[in-house]
Formats: structure tokens, C-alpha cells, sequence
């Protein structure tokens, strides 16, 4: 078990200790957030790695009667009107969602994607990944959906290397992520899994303003 999302990024900055950069000057390994969970976690390590953070937009498209329940993600590609978008074709007919109804998720969530990219970042654009190395962190994984949209995404913006680093998720998801990123990091796969929530004493939803405080260099924990 986990305390809260500070113990879990004091855990994982230890898991990644081999990945501080020595020479500040030129950072090549850049760290990114997923929010909104992610990004408090994210901040510890990048102040322990001694590395840029910034927060990466990434949305889980949710099954209309089930929101939770997410049939794919789409995550942000700066430069681009286009989004990377993830979909389980088996859910989706599973579900028996239509086209028009998936276009209608997914407009709803890039608007909130446009929303908070504003609000987190203002007129800033996100930190230049090409040819860098990044590690990408959450609060935990589930299905995985939002961070294989994440990292499809970051392959495509050509970052150097991308690392998934998360403190909790099951074994299954880790290993079809996997597939997709260069290197896999979780300090735990407990089975039965249940839910990311499962495995926190403390797993209340992160704030827009926590987020916001996380971003902050000033920030301290």
C-alpha cells in the first residue's frame, strides 16, 4: 500500500536513480506528467532527477454509460490539429458504440484536452521532445489505454527513448505497454489488481490547482 502520491513519487524517483543527468546545461531527458494524478508524482521526480517536468494532455474516452470505463484515449500532438487516438475495436463492439457517438467523445474530450492546456500551461508550449529522452509518469495504470495514446503520441513528436514509469499496475497492462514504449518501470503488479485506488490510503482526485502548483518550480514537498 501507498501512503499518498507523494510517497509514490519519493519510491519511483529512487526506482529511476540511474536516470539523473549529470550536465544541466543540455538536458536531454525530459519528464512529463499525466493529469491529473500523474503530475503531482511526476514533480518529485523530476526534482530528484534533476529534469524539466511538464504535463503531457492525455484523455480517456469513457463508455457513455460507463465513464469509467474507458474504450480507447487521445492524447495531445503539439504542432498538429490531429489527436493519437487508441481504440479497443473489441470494446467497441462489445458496447455496440456507433461512429457518431465515438466523434461525439471524442470532440467532448479534446475540448477539455484545449481547456486544460490553457489552464496549465497558459501560452507556453510543451517542452520540445525530439531527440530526447523522456520518461512518462502516472499515479498508476489501468487498462493503460491513456498512456499507450501517450507514448504513440511521443513516437510521433520522435523522442529519442521513452520510459513508462508508474508505482502500481497490473502485470498484463505493463507488458502491452511493453510493446509500444522502450522500457517499462512498476514498482508493483499486485494480483487481483481491482483499481489504481486500490493500492493508496489516500487516492483523493487531483485538483486543477494541484496540478497547477506541481508545475511550479517553486513548488516544494
Amino acid at each position: 500500500m501507498l501512503r499518498d502520491r507523494q510517497e509514490a513519487g519519493r519510491q519511483l524517483a529512487q526506482a529511476l536513480a540511474g536516470y539523473e543527468r549529470r550536465d544541466l546545461a543540455e538536458p536531454d531527458l525530459i519528464i512529463l506528467g499525466l493529469p491529473r494524478g500523474g503530475v503531482p508524482v511526476a514533480r518529485i521526480v523530476a526534482d530528484f532527477l534533476g529534469a524539466p517536468l511538464d504535463v503531457f494532455q492525455v484523455r480517456k474516452l469513457g463508455v457513455p454509460w460507463q465513464p469509467e470505463l474507458g474504450f480507447g484515449a487521445i492524447a495531445e500532438t503539439p504542432g498538429s490539429r490531429s489527436l493519437v487516438r487508441v481504440i479497443d475495436a473489441n470494446l467497441v463492439r462489445e458496447c455496440e458504440l456507433s461512429a457518431e457517438v465515438i466523434e461525439e467523445i471524442v470532440a467532448r474530450e479534446q475540448l477539455e484536452i484545449e481547456r486544460r492546456g490553457r489552464l496549465y500551461r497558459g501560452s507556453r508550449c510543451l517542452i520540445e521532445v525530439r531527440g530526447r529522452e523522456v520518461i512518462v509518469i502516472d499515479d498508476g495504470l489501468a487498462t493503460g489505454s491513456t498512456m499507450i495514446a501517450a507514448v504513440r503520441a511521443l513516437c510521433e513528436q520522435n523522442a529519442r527513448r521513452i520510459v513508462v514509469a508508474v508505482p502500481v499496475g497490473p502485470r498484463a497492462t505493463c507488458d502491452a505497454l511493453r510493446q509500444v514504449a522502450d522500457e517499462v518501470i512498476c514498482l508493483s503488479c499486485p494480483e487481483p489488481f481491482y483499481s489504481v485506488g486500490t493500492w493508496y490510503e489516500n487516492f483523493t482526485q487531483a485538483t486543477d490547482r494541484e496540478v497547477q502548483q506541481a508545475l511550479s518550480p517553486a513548488t516544494d514537498f
